[in-house]
């Protein structure tokens, strides 16, 4: 396996074409031959570079824009005042990196080393622009929490999607976006708050509002985290409320109400937000040869297909019909 160096690392040769394209437009690529860079759609920035001195896998995960090609427009070079030391981040065996392709990273690994890399729309993640941009300067260590338990997962998905049949494939891939959107919104949560600014995130009234994500300047309360994780687990559940959650972890609803308050939104938003986007997912999933829109609704705890319909529009400005069909263009399309 060669080696690849600073004075290699900003060539022209790229990682070998993907070895798996799912209808997703997910893209995994695995393999022992070491990339000179990653893919990206424009050289890599110089002074953003990945530091490694270690042999060993490292998983990569290059964002696209969620921009059709026809109207996408080339991202912005990086702004002048932006402390280029700041983006030299030093990388473990293990470890997983989120990377922007309009800014792939160089690479500056002395050892021998082993990538695979994720090629994931931004918006199969749930992730806007400003997102992106957060989760590319902060790596998930191997050592941490999620990625002790995620970083070799991803790297058994990655290996066995391209082994298996079609439809098994795309199975292991989703599982893979799946792991990924964890990771990223584990980092989200863990960023600085008030700062993820999704667009069009609705109320329980389906007003437009622009919370941040549960989290703290510090380190995020202990009873909030146990909160959104009891919330994960029962985001199917149409009796989900304050009150419910409150209950099971033994503390008051007004008590449960500041928490989220203190974040800049409300448990209420929270709960529709998470359950929206599982829904656009599984509709971009199935497409119109899967579950009715109806059904996938009541999954995920809406009981009126009318409501999941309103908000719905008011969060991602167009109907689930119209999201699903354009999900699905753009899925045959990707297979051509």
């Amino acid at each position: 396996m060669p080696t690849t160096s600073s004075s290699t690392c900003d060539s022209s040769r790229v990682l070998d074409p993907p070895v798996c394209r799912t209808r997703l437009g997910v893209e995994i690529t695995t393999g022992e031959e070491t990339p000179a860079r990653l893919p990206g759609e424009a050289a890599p920035h110089p002074a953003y570079r990945l530091l490694a001195r270690d042999g060993g896998e490292y998983l990569f995960v290059g964002l696209r824009s969620a921009a059709r090609p026809d109207t996408a427009v080339p991202a912005p070079a990086p702004a002048a005042q932006e402390p280029l030391d700041g983006l030299g981040l030093r990388l473990a065996p293990g470890d997983v990196c989120f990377y922007d392709v309009h800014r792939a990273p160089a690479l500056d690994f002395r050892e021998p080393f082993r990538a695979t890399t994720f090629l994931v729309p931004a918006d199969l993640l749930g992730l806007v622009d400003s997102d992106v941009r957060r989760i590319a300067r902060r790596p998930v260590a191997r050592a941490s929490r999620l990625g002790t338990l995620l970083s070799p997962l991803l790297s058994d998905l990655a290996r066995a999607t391209a082994e298996a049949r079609p439809p098994v494939g795309e199975m292991l891939a989703w599982n893979a976006v799946n792991l990924l959107a964890t990771l990223a919104a584990e980092q989200l949560g863990t960023a600085v708050p008030g700062t993820r600014d999704t667009p069009g995130t609705v109320d329980t009234s389906g007003a437009r509002d622009t919370p941040g994500a549960p989290g703290t300047s510090g380190a995020r309360s202990p009873v909030l985290g146990r909160v959104l994780e009891y919330v994960e687990l029962q985001l199917t559940d149409p009796n989900l409320s304050p009150e419910v959650i409150a209950r099971a972890h033994h503390i008051s609803v007004r008590y449960l109400h500041k928490l989220f308050k203190d974040e800049g939104t409300t448990v209420g938003r929270w709960i529709l937000r998470r359950r929206l986007e599982e829904c656009r997912r599984d509709l971009m999933r199935y497409g119109r040869g899967g579950r009715t829109i109806a059904a996938v609704a009541a999954r995920w705890g809406f009981l009126s297909a009318t409501h999941f319909s309103r908000v719905f529009r008011s969060a991602y400005g167009m109907s689930p019909r119209e999201w699903r069909d354009t999900a699905g263009r753009a899925a045959r399309s990707g297979q051509r």
